[in-house]
C-alpha cells in the first residue's frame, strides 16, 4: 500500500538522532524512501525542515540535512493549503495541519510525535501507527 503524509519536524529530528535503524521513525524516512510513504509539504513545512533539522544543538550533518530534503522534494508532493481556520493548542503546527487536510480527499496522514497537538482524528497519528496501518494493508 502506498500513501500520502505529512511528516512533523519533530518526526524527522527523531529519525536522525536515533541510532536505530528499527525505530519508527527512522521506518518512515526509509519508507518514503522505498516509495511506500509519498510525503506532502508546503514550502513553509520545508522551510521549517531546513531551519530545525539545520540547528547547531542537532549537530547534523549539512550533507545529512540536504541529502533528506532532496528526498522530500523527490518524492514528494508540493501542496498549497487553504486556511482552515482551526485553532490549535500550538499554531506553529497549523501549517502541517492545513497540509494534510488539502490532501484529506486522497485519504492522506499527518505523522508526528505530538498528536495532543492536534484535533483527535483517525488521520493524525504516531510513526508507529503509521508503520502499523501500511503493515496491516500490505
Amino acid at each position: 500500500m502506498i500513501c500520502y503524509a505529512v511528516i512533523d519536524t519533530n518526526v524527522l529530528v527523531s529519525a536522525m538522532l536515533s541510532g536505530n535503524e528499527n525505530a519508527a521513525t527512522v521506518q518512515i524516512v526509509g519508507r518514503f524512501i522505498a516509495g511506500d510513504i509519498i510525503p506532502v509539504y508546503s514550502e513553509e513545512i520545508i522551510n521549517e525542515y531546513r531551519e530545525v533539522l539545520s540547528r547547531e544543538k542537532f549537530g547534523f550533518p549539512k550533507e545529512a540535512v540536504e541529502y533528506l530534503l532532496s528526498a522530500i522534494d523527490h518524492y514528494g508532493v508540493l501542496a498549497n493549503p487553504s486556511p482552515t481556520g482551526e485553532v490549535l493548542p500550538d499554531m506553529k503546527d497549523l501549517p502541517f495541519y492545513e497540509v494534510v487536510m488539502e490532501k484529506r480527499r486522497d485519504n492522506a496522514y499527518l505523522v508526528t510525535g505530538n498528536i495532543k497537538h492536534f484535533p483527535k482524528e483517525p488521520f493524525i497519528v504516531t510513526a508507529r501507527q503509521l508503520i502499523d496501518i501500511l503493515d496491516r494493508k500490505e
